[in-house]
């Protein structure tokens, strides 16, 4: 029988995300460093950001990319940074889950949007999904940085990314947590790169 969701347990809960954050600052923060350096300097340079993930990894491409479309702090106004999910047609999704198959949907968007010098964040709390992985692997033919946003062990996308961050955790949740965070970090040097003279 599961443990009741009292006010011990729901403690419990946000102390393990806590801790996970707290193994995050003390062992990632020179990859979060690189791989921000690397977004910057690809905004700066006006080349567009890729997001794609499954699953809540894609409600996090689509945040993100949202962030940096538009802005991540209501208090600066400043321009438009170039950044697209590739998750977020539906017509796109299913037609190329039905003609070319799932594994393939992102790569394809690599494919049709990517170009030399552009960037593709790779989120996966496993660092194994194939569709992920494949649109890694297109990027890199194509000349685009990868960055991968994954968790746990960091799987087979983490030896396979230019960069990546490896949130330290085995639980999905957590990790999920932490890619937000650190995506919240992300947006923040990006717009600090690029607009200097706001802050």
């Amino acid at each position: 029988m599961p443990i009741p969701f009292d006010n011990t347990r729901i403690s419990a809960t946000i102390r393990e995300s806590i801790e996970t954050k707290e193994r995050l600052a003390a062992g990632c923060a020179d990859d979060i460093r690189r791989c921000g350096e690397l977004l910057g300097a690809a905004a700066k340079n006006r080349k567009l950001i890729m997001f794609c993930g499954n699953g809540g990894s894609a409600a996090d491409s689509q945040h993100l990319a949202a962030e940096l479309v538009v802005r991540l702090r209501s208090s600066i106004n400043r321009a438009a940074i170039p950044a697209l999910a590739l998750t977020v047609d539906p017509s796109i999704m299913t037609a190329g889950g039905n003609d070319i198959g799932f594994e393939n949907v992102f790569a394809r968007g690599v494919e049709a949007y990517g170009n030399e010098g552009d960037v593709l964040v790779a989120i996966s709390t496993s660092g194994n999904s194939p569709n992920v992985m494949n649109a890694a692997a297109e990027a890199t033919k194509r000349g685009i940085v990868t960055i991968g946003l994954l968790g746990g062990t960091g799987g087979k996308l983490a030896g396979q990314c230019t960069a990546s961050v490896v949130v330290p955790s085995p639980v999905t949740a957590r990790i999920q947590e932490s890619h937000i965070l650190i995506g919240h970090i992300w947006c923040e040097m990006i717009e600090e790169t690029m607009f200097p003279e706001l802050f």
